[in-house]
């Protein structure tokens, strides 16, 4: 079978299941299982023989049943009927219990395809292949499109759109940073791994790589932690089918919340898009027995600031990561750049302590979740100083003008060839302004240190460019980009409304 009947088979067998209620992300979690499963069984033939060894089924309470059947590809592939659903219901719940990668792929799974007849088809079409002679990129380029699907299925705020960062944005972000061999790479909130993927690819790219550096770059050079166990799985599966990782390996990736301790790890590069929303909280019950929340902040010796604010104790976990010599590229959402107290203070450390040297204004219209109005901050960690590390701060407006949305107008890597080419990777101290007196349309435009101090609030907040929907009513954008506008407006407003009501039913 040619790889693009592979695809167009998978694509097709998603639509009949969407249509007996399957979703994308449940059609996108089974084909996680079944793929994990079908290529251990590969790997345990020649000229593998790696000798995986899976359990036998087990009870309810996690114990083996010691004339149970193995939790293995041949078992499952071999049952039909209403056998084979029972089993795969059994098998989930059995894996589930397990330590290590097999374990965190299969936690709190569940058969989503109660119809046998359908989860035999999908059964049959992975069999019929073998996953581990088929190149990493058509295995990725299939997982990456269901993965993207799903984004665009569950767009709303709480669904899976907020775990799926534009593959786009990222390939810039990665080709503005060049990560190198032997390097290590981590994200915090790594979602479904896009920068692990596009690392990975920039490094391997590489043709003069020696046999360390390959094995150092599949093995031990991604460090994530993600809190979703469905996100986590996707995650896992993903950088596998790309080719990162041992099957029978230790996980790269954490469940734990990276932001409630330093655990000690200390990389090169920190790549990341935390989750935005709301701040920090937890629901507990009171005496009335009344659920009630409260604002979670983290109590670090390491953070300059305590605060419930999510993106800002992200931005200070992520500067606690790094090595002194490490670089980090964040996405953030607006409010990181000119929220006042904490987020001032956060603002005056991070230019004091890290060369924060440049910024990149996103359009709306580019992420699946609605609302998000967000920023790209590069900064490199530097050793204690008297002196401020940053001298001055890039801003690259993206933003004014610019119309995307996530279907009909998607960002390519290509909108953002311009800013690659003016962020001077090799050598920063190259770079030159577009923007002038003469040339006030100028993107690119830098802020010396002491203009961004002497800001209210020391605000990061900077724009320059007239909006030209005001004045010129004859170059509107589609009536159906402007409604995305407005909707991401809306949202964007209505979030700050919340978070201001909560504050005021709070006091």
């Amino acid at each position: 079978m040619t790889d693009s009947t592979i695809i167009s088979k998978i694509w097709n067998l998603a639509g009949v299941l969407r249509d007996d209620g399957v979703s994308y992300g449940d059609y996108l979690e089974q084909i996680t299982y079944l793929l994990f499963l079908k290529m251990a069984e590969e790997l345990n033939q020649p000229p593998y023989s790696k000798g995986l060894n899976f359990p036998k089924l087990k009870d309810v309470e996690g114990n083996e049943i010691s004339e149970g059947e193995r939790c293995d590809w041949e078992t499952l592939s071999g049952k039909r009927g209403a056998e084979l659903e029972a089993f795969y219901s059994q098998l989930l719940r059995s894996l589930s219990t397990e330590k290590g990668m097999l374990g965190q792929i299969f936690t709190k799974s569940q058969n989503k395809i109660q119809d046998p007849s359908k989860l035999l088809k999908v059964i049959d079409l992975i069999d019929k292949e073998n996953w581990n002679l088929m190149g990493a990129d058509i295995k990725g380029k299939i997982y990456e499109g269901l993965l993207e699907k799903n984004a665009m299925d569950s767009s709303g705020s709480s669904g899976a759109g907020q775990y799926f960062t534009p593959r786009a944005l990222i390939k810039t972000i990665v080709a503005c940073v060049q990560p190198k061999p032997m390097k290590s790479v981590a994200d915090p909130a790594c979602g479904t791994g896009g920068f692990f993927l596009a690392a990975y690819d920039w490094i391997s790219a590489n043709p003069s790589l020696n046999r360390e550096e390959k094995e150092f770059l599949k093995n031990q050079t991604f460090h994530g932690n993600e809190i979703v166990a469905n996100t986590r799985r996707m995650c896992l599966m993903n950088m596998y089918l790309h080719n990162i990782g041992e099957i029978d390996g230790d996980t790269p990736i954490n469940s734990a919340d990276a932001l409630i301790a330093d655990d000690g790890l200390r990389v090169d590069y920190v790549l990341a898009n935390p989750p935005f929303g709301k701040k920090s909280s937890m629901t507990s019950t009171n005496e009335a027995g009344e659920a009630e929340k409260q604002d979670m902040s983290y109590n670090r010796q390491d953070f300059w600031e305590s605060t419930s604010n999510k993106q800002l104790n992200f931005l200070q976990h992520i500067k606690s990561m790094l090595k002194v010599t490490g670089e980090a590229a964040v996405v953030l959402p607006d409010n990181v750049l000119f929220e006042g107290g904490a987020g001032e203070e956060i603002r005056k450390q991070l230019m004091q302590t890290a060369d924060l040297h440049t910024i990149l204004r996103l359009p709306t219209g580019i992420f699946y979740a609605q609302g998000v109005k967000a920023n790209v901050l590069f900064f490199n960690n530097k050793p204690a100083s008297k002196t401020a590390w940053t001298d001055e701060v890039w801003f690259y407006d993206y933003r004014t003008n610019i119309h995307h949305t996530p279907k009909k107008l998607p960002l390519t890597k290509q909108h953002l060839d311009e800013f690659i080419e003016l962020y001077q990777s090799a050598n920063r101290a190259k770079r030159k302004e577009t923007w002038s007196e003469e040339t006030p349309d100028g993107r690119w435009r830098k802020y010396s240190h002491d203009e961004i101090i002497a800001r209210d609030k020391t605000s990061l907040d900077i724009f320059w460019l007239k909006d030209q929907s005001l004045t010129d009513l004859d170059n509107l954008p589609d009536p159906d980009v402007l409604a995305n506008e407005i909707i991401e407006n809306l949202e964007s407003g209505l979030d700050c409304f919340r978070g201001i009501m909560e504050t005021m039913n709070e006091a």
